[in-house]
């Protein structure tokens, strides 16, 4: 099945601890044998554990595609070591420190919070090597968390407008679609994680809005 339900440690907030790519997910030390394996299940990938900055929210302080990883402040030897087997990783410093909260990004592009500097997002494209905009989701600039975006499709807070969603579309090259999730959460990107393959959601998360998620992430059973 390419669908999943379950929790990280009693929260049903997925991606603010989880970093999941095409190939590796990233996961905080402290994730149990048995989420391990249902994220390897369904989305086809081999975990790697992690701190970063020492903390376990790895979901929303690292963002990236298949290309790099973008930090904010600095990793110690062993955090970055874990992170560099997996793809080139690239610290940018800024205040917005929490890259995952900040960066939606596929392999196609990505959308910023807008309150970045041009040297930051300079930085990311360089890292990404996509186009970067900066822009917002729902009225939000942290878009990291208002959205969740793969290769095959992006899925946006429910009360994104169509301009938001438009440039959504131009930028990540990808269909655009609106969700809860988590029973009414609007901060979908907070909520659950996805690649090509497969997604996981929290367990709160409805049927119905498990049929808006897959239909735009372009997921089938």
């Amino acid at each position: 099945m390419p669908v999943g339900r379950t929790l990280f440690g009693g929260s049903p907030y997925l991606g603010v601890f989880l970093r999941v790519g095409e190939r590796t997910a990233l996961a905080p030390p402290s994730i149990s044998a048995s989420l391990e394996r249902e994220l390897e299940r369904v989305l086809g990938v081999t975990t790697v554990r992690t701190t970063v900055d020492d903390s376990e929210v790895v979901g929303a302080l690292v963002a990236g595609n298949s290309r790099g990883f973008v930090v904010g402040d600095l990793l110690d030897s062993v955090e970055r070591k874990a992170l560099e087997a997996v793809a080139r990783v690239t610290v940018v410093r800024h205040r917005l420190n929490a890259m995952g909260n900040n960066v939606l990004a596929n392999d196609s592009g990505a959308l910023v919070h807008v309150e970045f500097s041009n040297e930051a997002v300079a930085s990311i494209e360089r890292a990404l090597g996509v186009p970067v905009e900066r822009g917002t989701v729902a009225g939000l600039a942290t878009v990291g968390m208002a959205g969740i975006a793969t290769n095959k499709g992006v899925v946006l807070h429910p009360k994104a407008t169509e301009g938001e969603a438009a440039k959504v579309r131009e930028v990540l090259g990808v269909p655009v679609h609106r969700s809860s999730a988590n029973f009414g959460v609007p901060v979908v990107g907070a909520c659950l994680v996805a690649n090509s393959r497969g997604v996981l959601v929290g367990r709160p998360t409805t049927p119905v809005e498990i049929v808006h998620i897959q239909e735009g992430l372009g997921i089938l059973d």
